[in-house]
């Protein structure tokens, strides 16, 4: 039997994002390029500031006034940066939704829990009031939120930092999107939380079959969600595979140096720090914290190559 057949969901070409400043536009993500399929779960992971929230933001047509996009974002074929606000607010909410980083600052404090899940219902669909609280409570049963249909009447303050966080995933998914944007799911909890979020919240993609878009630093969370994974570094992927490539037999430098980083692999931390993205290096943005690098590498700027099966990096000592 043959490969079963994926459809395309996204193709980004060439995806430029600046931010004009008073000094020097910033660029903040550079010539990425990529294809998500549907059903699929890919994570963007990297460093803080490397480019993922942007990325992901982009997506969602929800940057601020001083952003500027060149390249391409085909959602299911449509070109959508070029698209009107008012035509791509009926697929926001509705087939692309977005689970937000920070479930303090994300829940409204002064409304109940349950109306904040329900709101996009409201926008989206003409379900009766009634329907409308049935769908609310059967996903926090789904979610094992405790103490319904109490705890639905509660504001965010009387909740766990986990509870919260599982309120933003009901909000997020209430519609059944087609495409989910999850940043930093696990941001401010503790250990044992995280684990009950993340198990909760791919049970809960992989029975509505939901493609995933992950946005995460943490190689824990990207191990348990993804299928796919690119790592980024000043605003650009530099190694793309499966989660078995790219976390078992990693490519790139930048990469085995996060693995190697981790408190479980001895902490042995990357030398140096990511440059700002308005004094972007010459060559190889990653050359000058590089244990490997050499003259071509502060000249030249690596492509993105494949080096064995589905997996890419940009890098002149990874390619041979």
């Amino acid at each position: 039997m043959g490969e079963e057949r994926k459809d395309e969901l996204w193709r980004i070409e060439r995806m430029r994002v600046f931010f004009k400043t008073a000094g020097n536009d910033i660029a903040a993500v550079n010539e990425l390029s990529l294809t998500m399929y549907q059903g699929e779960r890919l994570c963007l992971l990297g460093e803080s500031g490397c480019g993922k929230s942007v990325f992901g933001t982009t997506l969602l047509k929800l940057l601020p006034e001083n952003a500027e996009v060149l390249g391409k974002a085909y959602y299911k074929g449509t070109e959508i940066i070029q698209m009107p606000e008012k035509e791509f607010r009926k697929l926001r909410g509705t087939e692309i939704a977005v689970i937000p980083q920070g479930a303090g600052s994300s829940l409204d404090p002064t409304m109940r829990c349950g109306k904040q899940v329900e709101e996009s219902l409201c926008l989206h669909t003409e379900d009766s009031r009634r329907e409308r609280k049935e769908k609310v409570l059967s996903l926090l049963k789904r979610l094992e939120l405790p103490r319904l249909p109490k705890l639905a009447k509660d504001y965010p303050f009387e909740l766990s930092g986990g509870m919260k966080q599982r309120i933003l995933v009901a909000a997020g998914t209430i519609c059944r999107p087609q495409f989910l944007l999850v940043d930093e799911p696990t941001k401010g909890l503790d250990w044992s939380r995280r684990d009950k979020v993340i198990a909760l919240l791919k049970k809960l993609v992989e029975e509505e079959k939901t493609s995933v878009l992950l946005i995460t630093h943490d190689f824990d969370v990207a191990e348990a969600m993804a299928d796919q994974i690119a790592v980024m570094y000043a605003g650009e992927i530099v190694e793309y595979g499966t989660k078995e490539e790219v976390l078992k037999r990693p490519s790139h430098p930048y990469t085995k140096g996060l693995l190697a980083a981790l408190p479980r692999n001895g902490f042995h931390a990357i030398e140096g720090f990511s440059p700002p993205l308005d004094q972007l290096p010459k060559g190889c943005r990653f050359h000058p914290r590089c244990p490997y690098a050499s003259e071509r590498c502060g000249q030249e700027h690596p492509d993105l190559v494949s080096v064995s099966g589905g997996q890419k990096v940009r890098c002149f000592y990874a390619q041979g």
